[in-house]
Formats: C-alpha cells, sequence, structure tokens
C-alpha cells in the first residue's frame, strides 16, 4: 500500500496547526502585556452575553441586511467545516469517506453542507460587490488603506475559493454520485465534467480534495494576520466585555483615595500614612502606551472586526472631525504587534523604540473630539469598548502632561476655585433671581 499520500497529509496538518499553535501563544502573550483588571463578576450576565452576542448575532442583525448575510456566512463556515474530521481521518489513514456507513445520516448532513456552500458563496459575493462596486462609505474611511481593504477581500476570495472546492470535489467524487444520497447541489455541476475520463476525474476529485484542506490551513493560519481573527476572539471578547451601565467610568483607585481623603474632615492631610499602609502610587496616570492598557482592551483590539459600524454611529466623525473609533483600535492593534515584534527581536524582553501609541499612532486632536456618547460602544457588534481607551489616554494628557485644551482647564480652573464650571464666585451663583 502507497502510504506517501497519508505521510504527506500527516506533514501538513501538523506543519499547519503546529504553527496556529504559535502564533496563538504569541497573541496570547501580546495580549498580556497589558495591565491586569478583575473581570470575574456578573458571570451569569457574560455567559448570556457570550451566547446572544457572539453565538446567536444579536447586535449583526440590528443592520439586517448585511446582518443576515454574514449570519448565513458564519452559520455556513462553521457547519461546513464539520466535514473537516471526516477528512482528516481519510488523509491519515487512506479511508474513503468514513462516515458514510452511516448512509442515510450521512446524506442528511452533506446534503444540508453542500446547500449551505452555496447560500455561503452567494452571500460572500453579495458582500463582495457591497464593498467594491457599491462601496458602501464605512468601507472607505481614510483608515481602510491598502491592507485593510484587501484584507478583507482575500478573505472573501478565500471563502468563494473554499465553497467552490467543496462542490467540485462531491460533483468529482464518482463513488458519493452513485450512492445518489447528499449530492442534491453536485449531481448537477457533475454532468459539466462527464465528457472527460474516469482518471481524469478522479485527478480533478483529489486535487480539489488536496486544495481544499491545505486552503483551509492556510485560512486558520492567516487569520492571526486578519481582521477574520474576530472568529476566535469575538467568544471571549464578549464573555469579558463591559457588563456595568455604559455611562459609567472606572475610577483609578490612587486617585479615589486621594479624594476620599480631602472630603475627610477627621483626616490630617499632612499626616504621614500609617506603616503597613499601602502607599504605593501608580507609575502613570492613564495611558500612553499599549502596556498602559488593561489586557481587555487588548483583546479588543485583536477582535476588532474593522467593520465601522463604529465610525459610521460617531457624532464626531459623522461631523467631519479626524476622530474614528474603528481607527482607535486598529491603531492600538498596529502597536501592540509593533511592541510584540520587538520582544521576538530582542529575545523576550521590550527594548525602548522611541515611539509610544499616544502621539505616533492616535493624535490629541482625536482623543479630544470624542463627544464620550456611547455610540460606538453600542453599535459594535462584538462588544468591543473604543471609548475607554480614549478614556484612559485622554486621562494621560490631563494628569500626567497637563495637555488639556484651553477650555476644559479653564472649567477644571473654575471648579477648583469656584465650586462649578462657571467663571462666577460661588456667593454670586443665585444673582440670576434678581433680574
Amino acid at each position: 500500500m502507497n502510504y506517501l499520500p497519508n505521510i504527506l497529509f500527516a506533514i501538513a496538518l501538523i506543519a499547519g496547526l503546529g504553527f496556529f499553535a504559535r502564533n496563538v501563544k504569541k497573541l496570547i502573550r501580546n495580549i498580556k502585556l497589558g495591565q491586569d483588571v478583575d473581570v470575574s463578576d456578573n458571570k451569569s450576565q457574560r455567559w448570556k452575553n457570550m451566547a446572544m452576542i457572539a453565538l446567536g448575532q444579536s447586535k449583526m442583525v440590528t443592520r439586517p441586511i448585511a446582518g443576515f448575510l454574514h449570519v448565513i456566512v458564519y452559520v455556513g463556515f462553521i457547519i461546513i467545516n464539520i466535514e473537516l474530521l471526516e477528512i482528516v481521518f481519510d488523509g491519515l489513514f487512506g479511508t474513503w469517506r468514513i462516515f458514510s456507513y452511516y448512509q442515510e445520516l450521512y446524506g442528511v448532513l452533506i446534503g444540508t453542507f453542500e446547500i449551505l456552500a452555496v447560500l455561503v458563496l452567494i452571500s460572500v459575493i453579495v458582500f463582495w460587490i457591497r464593498r467594491n462596486i457599491i462601496k458602501i462609505q464605512r468601507f472607505w474611511k481614510s483608515e481602510m488603506t491598502s491592507w485593510p481593504k484587501n484584507d478583507a477581500n482575500y478573505i472573501l476570495y478565500f471563502e468563494m475559493v473554499l465553497m467552490t472546492l467543496f462542490l467540485v470535489m462531491n460533483a468529482t467524487d464518482i463513488h458519493f454520485q452513485l450512492m445518489n444520497s447528499g449530492n442534491v447541489v453536485s449531481q448537477y455541476i457533475a454532468p459539466w465534467f462527464s465528457g472527460l475520463s474516469e482518471p481524469t476525474i478522479h485527478t480533478i476529485e483529489r486535487a480539489a480534495w488536496w486544495l481544499h484542506i491545505l486552503g483551509i490551513l492556510v485560512f486558520l493560519n492567516y487569520l492571526y494576520y486578519s481582521k477574520h481573527l474576530h472568529i476566535l476572539l469575538a467568544f471571549p471578547n464578549t464573555y469579558y466585555g463591559k457588563v456595568k451601565p455604559k455611562g459609567q467610568l472606572n475610577n483609578l483607585e490612587s486617585v479615589t483615595k486621594e479624594v476620599k481623603m480631602m472630603m475627610d474632615p477627621n483626616v490630617d492631610p499632612f499626616a504621614a500614612p500609617p506603616e503597613g499602609a499601602d502607599a504605593e502610587m501608580p507609575a502613570k496616570f492613564g495611558a500612553s502606551d499599549v502596556q498602559d492598557l488593561s489586557w481587555v482592551q487588548l483583546l479588543n483590539a485583536y477582535t476588532c472586526t474593522e467593520c465601522g459600524r463604529c465610525t459610521s454611529e460617531c457624532p464626531a466623525n459623522l461631523t467631519g472631525k479626524k476622530l474614528s473609533p474603528r481607527k482607535i483600535m486598529m491603531d492600538t492593534r498596529d502597536r501592540l504587534e509593533e511592541v510584540g515584534k520587538n520582544i521576538d527581536a530582542n529575545n523576550g524582553k521590550f527594548k525602548e523604540d522611541g515611539k509610544q501609541l499616544l502621539g505616533d499612532y492616535i493624535t490629541a486632536e482625536e482623543l479630544w473630539a470624542c463627544t464620550t456618547c456611547n455610540a460606538c460602544v453600542e453599535a459594535c457588534p462584538v462588544s468591543i469598548d473604543p471609548l475607554s481607551i480614549i478614556i484612559d489616554m485622554r486621562r494621560y494628557l490631563v494628569m500626567e502632561q497637563s495637555a488639556a485644551p484651553v477650555e476644559l482647564n479653564n472649567m477644571m480652573t473654575n471648579i477648583e476655585n469656584n465650586g462649578a464650571p462657571w467663571p462666577y464666585n460661588q456667593m454670586d451663583r443665585l444673582n440670576w433671581k434678581d433680574e
């Protein structure tokens, strides 16, 4: 017996899964560069969010056309790839459609796969038309440079080719066609090859089989470099997403303690802290680089689908401001990748490169354009929170660099001096009643 195809298949499978595992390890390492944050609360709500948003696609369908097509692609691609289990068995052990022993059930499954393959193919073509011919505005914003645009198209081409190979593989499998069970679509494709000799048809079937499985392995490893990493990360991202009210911002613990001490009349602000008290101050207020953000925010950055729903809902962007919430997430991911490569190049340690997220990627103009309305957070289909990154970087500008806009500095000065945002003495606040 010729074991060479089985050996080659095993090598391809091990190499593909091994490279994927290496990239996953690097991904986890990069996310862990962020600050620790406690997200162990509200577990039932978190599981519910993951089930409804990631698995149930509840936020995708708020835009019915794109949402419906996405559900088809999502469900179809996942279910069709169940057949990978059979392909792996056949490839490793040299069998032929090992699960076809259960012919009736097998026919139902393969028939379902073929129908879904056609639906996925149609949906992907519609997506391509929307993106490249209709040119929906949110796909052509300034941050959507050559790579983001090409990446989206590469994924669509991948899916077109994989679905086509699946149908051709079934259509040219003579024994499968003779079974006449499950070939609900491929039976209409099979006549296209009827003029060819049986060895030629077998060669086409084998080529489609090999290209299908190799294409899936290539696609799997391409995910790390693509926006489609959300296929894997949407589940943890929706689980660890914000469960508190969207308008509720987190407080810096050190600042909270300071304010409480200032407002407590029984505390001497000049007294030395008691021995053993935790007087450690944070190394930095806010965030200027990716290492200052939390690991959940870095997970957000890797999960971003670049769909642009956040930017299309952002009032600042809609009125011509420079801010794009999608760009905030893309810049964060790009900087994180740059830091990761720096660590790889320096034996596991980060070597200062003279760059940071604030300034080199995201400008202060973008940050101060945000109205903190949470429209971007509400619009995101996978629970990403661009606003949290904006707020943390604003904190750095204000508390570390005193670089707030003049209007904001005036307001804070008035609050400090007058106890209100307005430039009036507290004794004059009620003068309006005499006018």
